[in-house]
């Protein structure tokens, strides 16, 4: 008879190991989990929890250390999951990772299993969706082992539609799509012949747990018996994102290069995210002056010849009056520090309720081109700014 007791302090130890990112497999907590408490998971298998008994308990602490803040993103991300997958319903998506076990982190992302032989149609679907995607081509090459070599032996994950291997080699090349939108996606494509395929955990050898859209729909409504899923992907379609629009106008940037002269530091990213930095030690509970740090250059990438005004009709309806007022006047603020501008400017800028702000934003302007400074990702940034408006 298995012990009900130990069965409980397993599921708990194991959600503490996931819970503090120690371990981020099921199976592998179970086990550590087990040994501290000197249980012999090998001839006791049914004392070990099951996944979703220590997702509950992963779930009860994330309840008692984050509130019901974690679990409402949880939710608006399994919700996000369920709009992309009905959108490529042809790939018969799968629901994979931390957002579908429940142990979500900050910065993670929304892992989708797409089955496909071909990947420019999957990417003639997503240009048709108007969605911001790259490609990446990953190659893994894997060495057997001694008992493994001359055998014929069944991968644990089956390879992408490109894949070679040999008697002393397993090579094999992933094709991963990566998805900006509110919530980062990354789709993994595989074979249409691998659908029903029992992927498994190349570490643990044991089936990774995943949800097709009925699934995930199911669980959404074991979880809430009273929510209305086609209202809320719809409310999700409907809703204008500004996070998503500053990202949309961060990313091109990457690409905006900088007079050496000026702008030693490189790009206008790049510069971009140094001077928020900045603002996060100077006024990091500010987030209308994290805003205009971050994006006062916006409109390099847009119109390089009146930067200013290209931001200002860009953001126009998802800034404040302040930060609107930051971007428009920073140039001002530069020839003011500078002694160029003009005396009518000079006096108006000077009675500007925003005067002290803007001689800061002016000098971490300036500060922000430093050639090899930490920074941040685009992603964490906006993420930093997010959570300050969830709490006002």
């Amino acid at each position: 008879m298995p012990d009900i007791r130990i069965r409980k302090q397993i599921a708990f130890i194991a959600a503490q190991l996931m819970y503090s990112r120690q371990e981020c497999e099921y199976f592998t907590a179970k086990r550590k989990a087990a040994k501290q408490l000197g249980v012999e998971y090998r001839f006791r298998p049914a004392d070990l929890p099951s996944n979703s008994e220590i997702r509950d308990q992963i779930q009860a602490m994330a309840r008692m250390h984050e509130g019901d803040k974690r679990l409402d993103r949880l939710q608006d991300m399994r919700i996000e999951a369920l709009r992309m997958m009905r959108k490529l319903a042809r790939f018969r998506p799968r629901l994979i990772g931390s957002v579908w076990t429940g142990h979500v982190r900050q910065g993670s992302d929304i892992d989708l299993h797409l089955f496909c032989d071909s990947v420019s149609i999957v990417t003639d679907a997503l240009d048709e969706l108007a969605l911001n995607y790259t490609v990446e081509h990953k190659r893994i090459v894997k060495k057997p082992s001694r008992r493994q070599r001359g055998t014929s032996r069944a991968a644990s994950i089956p390879s992408s539609p490109i894949s070679q291997q040999s008697g002393h080699t397993d090579e094999r090349i992933f094709t991963h799509i990566h998805i900006d939108d509110r919530f980062p996606f990354e789709l993994t494509l595989y074979p249409e012949d691998k659908a029903h395929y029992v992927f498994k955990s190349s570490i643990t050898g044991q089936a990774i747990e995943r949800a097709s859209i009925a699934e995930l729909e199911a669980f959404l409504k074991s979880e809430d018996p009273e929510i209305d899923l086609d209202r809320e992907v719809e409310h999700v379609e409907d809703h204008i994102d500004r996070f998503e629009l500053y990202r949309m106008l961060l990313l091109p940037l990457e690409g905006v290069k900088q007079s050496p002269k000026y702008h030693p530091e490189g790009d206008a990213l790049y510069h971009s995210l140094q001077v928020f930095e900045l603002a996060r030690s100077e006024r990091g509970y500010d987030e209308e002056f994290l805003l205009a740090a971050l994006l006062h250059d916006v409109g390099k990438a847009i119109d390089p010849s009146d930067h200013v005004e290209a931001a200002l009709q860009a953001l126009e309806g998802t800034i404040t009056d302040r930060t609107a007022e930051l971007i428009a006047c920073h140039m001002d603020a530069h020839a003011y520090r500078a002694g160029t501008l003009g005396g009518r400017k000079r006096a108006r800028l000077q009675e500007s309720e925003e005067f002290e702000d803007l001689m800061l934003l002016s000098e971490l302007d300036k500060r922000g081109r430093q050639p090899g400074a930490d920074v941040c990702e685009v992603s964490e940034a906006l993420e930093f700014i997010r959570e300050l408006d969830s709490d006002s």
